[in-house]
């Protein structure tokens, strides 16, 4: 389960994808398999969540890894290095890593 804090150690990956509206929903399927089959067994995988553009032209993606090291080793994984290129085939790609700043939120 994500839990966004301030005070939470971990790194942030915020990967926004720019995809023509008819792949969205195929973007968004690769990308919740290789979440399930290969990221979530990464050492230092804590969680994801995909996003789907209200537009149909975008995908966002808010990962958290427990560090920018464990981030940095899930790129060398063969198995994810297919996965991200199948994503690469269909859409722009924008990773960036983030830490938290600022949390508001309810209970």
């Amino acid at each position: 389960m994500t839990y966004i804090s301030q005070d939470q150690d971990v790194t942030t990956l915020i990967n926004v994808f720019t995809v023509a509206p008819k792949n969205q929903q195929r973007l968004l399927d690769l990308l919740a398999e290789a979440t399930e089959s290969v990221m979530a067994r990464q050492p230092g995988f804590v969680s994801a969540n995909l996003h789907r553009g209200l537009d149909g032209t975008s995908v966002a993606n808010y990962a958290q890894w427990r560090s920018r090291e464990d981030f940095e080793a899930m790129l060398g994984n063969r198995e994810a290095q297919a996965h991200m290129g199948k994503a690469h085939e269909l859409a722009e790609v924008e990773p960036r890593l983030y830490e938290v700043a600022f949390s508001h939120g309810g209970d």
